[in-house]
């Protein structure tokens, strides 16, 4: 009816559904495969329990080469925890996923500067390992992830 802010919800209502629409299909596909192609008992040994220094890096990895909205993320953790991943490492991928993807880092490189990107990045990683100890403790480390169902 002409009003301003009601036009620029429905417009941004818009925006975020069409990007929606055309990932979170496609997310799925992916995340469905790695279900069942990734057995169980490789995630166990390299992000499990016992992975240490080692599956810290590999979260830290998959995270950044990943691309995509946070929301993204969670289906993925999801699996991750369904097939024994470390309830530290999970909240790791998590905090690296968020903030460390390298088309983000390359995006805030340009517009913030080497500099900056580098200092943020290495404040923030600490943060981010510190953290997922502090989940683990929390939560506890036989954590799971109940499946609803319909």
């Amino acid at each position: 009816m002409g009003f301003k802010p009601g036009l620029m919800i429905y417009s941004n209502f818009n925006e975020f559904f069409m990007e929606m629409i055309s990932f979170v299909p496609f997310l799925f596909i992916i995340i469905g495969l790695f279900d069942v192609w990734v057995p169980k008992e490789l995630l166990e040994k390299h992000i499990g329990k016992e992975s240490g220094v080692k599956g810290i890096f590999i979260v830290i990895l998959l995270a950044m080469l990943q691309a995509g909205p946070l929301y993204g993320a969670f289906p993925v953790a999801y699996i991750l925890c369904k097939k024994g991943a470390s309830v530290r490492n999970i909240f790791i991928y998590l905090g690296a996923f968020s903030s460390m993807k390298l088309p983000m880092l390359g995006i805030e490189i340009g517009y913030l500067g080497i500099k900056f990107t580098v200092a943020r990045t290495l404040i923030s990683l600490p943060l981010f390992i510190l953290t997922g100890y502090f989940m683990e403790k929390i939560v506890g480390s036989d954590f799971k992830v109940e499946e609803v169902k319909a």
